[in-house]
């Protein structure tokens, strides 16, 4: 025993040692919880807003700048869906006249039609190729599909025929996070213009919250002609 030397936690600062680490864990657990999709879906009920700051843009999905996005998987088989942006705007929406497996589809060509309340939107195919499966909790859990629209909300698995050239003018990574928030932006003044060509004599019709950030859910409060507007601004493909 005369080589033990015997240190005191206290006196070496290990104590601080001890308690950065336990920090460092519950950051790492906070961090986990707060980044889920579950926690997403709820930090935007509470806020009530659709900024740049809550819009999920994933690393390694393609954005098309129509609001839709692909993911090549190892099977070889890419995922197709929508955005967040375009499905925190709408509200609850119902999928319609979608495709079967085994069915070919166009780049451009109609991915699916989205209905709330008997107003719609037509979203197109940002790849070709043949469907292989089509989303069958798209007719069952819309709420599951606003909180993960990228992982659990895909509408089709598709085998693509030309995926390279097809995918080479989207967005990825910190590209499509620069180009969701100029979107939000031009959607904003598209709010603006709107506003004024109904609700100029009416003040109190307010379609952005406080601070100018835009309200969730905000086109299921506007009529038709403003879908259709919208159609023409943001999702038609030329």
């Amino acid at each position: 025993m005369e080589n033990f030397t015997r240190f005191d936690i206290y006196d070496t600062k290990g104590i601080e040692y001890l308690f950065v680490i336990g920090y460092l864990l519950l950051l790492i657990v906070f961090w986990n919880i707060a980044k889920s999709p579950q926690a997403i879906k709820l930090y935007k009920k509470a806020i009530g807003t659709v900024s740049a700051k809550v819009l999920r843009i994933p690393q390694g999905i393609f954005f098309s700048r129509f609001h839709t996005w692909t993911h090549l998987g190892e099977s070889g088989d890419a995922k197709v869906g929508l955005d967040d942006f375009l499905q925190q705007i709408t509200g609850k929406i119902k999928f319609t006249r979608l495709k079967n497996p085994g069915e070919l589809i166009e780049k451009g060509d109609l991915l699916t039609v989205i209905d709330q309340g008997g107003k719609q939107l037509e979203v197109y195919s940002p790849i070709t190729g043949t469907i292989v499966d089509t989303n069958s909790l798209l007719t069952n859990d819309q709420e599951m599909i606003v909180g993960d629209p990228y992982e659990s909300g895909w509408v089709y698995k598709i085998k693509p025929t030309d995926w390279v050239k097809e995918t080479q003018t989207y967005l990825l990574a910190d590209e499509a996070a620069d180009w969701a928030t100029k979107e939000l932006d031009r959607f904003k003044d598209f709010l603006a213009g709107e506003a004024m060509k109904r609700y100029s004599s009416k003040p109190s019709m307010v379609l952005l919250q406080d601070g100018g950030e835009i309200r969730e859910n905000v086109l299921s409060e506007l009529p038709d002609d403003v879908w259709a507007n919208f159609q023409e601004e943001f999702l038609k493909i030329s």
